[in-house]
């Protein structure tokens, strides 16, 4: 007998949805689960994520990201507004605690900027808030 579940999260659950995500794929009793869950994709402005693939497209060319910077850039556009510190982008890209120095993370956003911007010193997607971390602009048009 086939049974469909349903489950909400919300954004601060992230690392958890993706775990789920995780055991459910590698499961052999579940079929269906990977075209389901990751059949997904980000489109704001000229920037188009596609989470199946894990590639970005921005002003129709393909834009090599590492698999760091692909997770990052995720997870500022899935939650565009949000602000999330260093320290919240290392916890959850990583998936671990990290308690040395946060260069890592200003590092990869700025490779990230010069990949996609067209001027990464006037960063239209990924905006710094100065203090406090970065968050994706959400004064873009977006279709999810």
């Amino acid at each position: 007998m086939s049974k469909i579940v349903v489950l909400s999260f919300s954004e601060d659950e992230e690392k958890f949805y993706q775990r789920i995500l995780h055991i459910l794929s590698e499961s052999s009793h579940l079929e269906g689960c990977n075209e389901f869950c990751v059949d997904e994709y980000i489109s704001i402005g000229e920037l188009k994520l596609n989470l199946a693939e894990k590639n970005v497209v921005i002003h129709d060319a393909e834009v090599m990201l590492t698999k760091r910077e692909f997770d990052i850039l995720y997870l500022l556009a899935q939650s565009p507004g949000r602000i999330f510190s260093k320290e919240q982008i290392y916890d959850i890209v990583w998936q671990e605690p990290y308690s040395g120095d946060y260069n890592i993370v200003m590092s990869h956003i700025r490779h990230i900027r010069e990949k996609i911007e067209d001027n990464p010193g006037k960063p239209l997607y990924i905006q710094t808030v100065w203090g406090i971390g970065y968050r994706f602009n959400k004064n873009l048009s977006s279709s999810l």
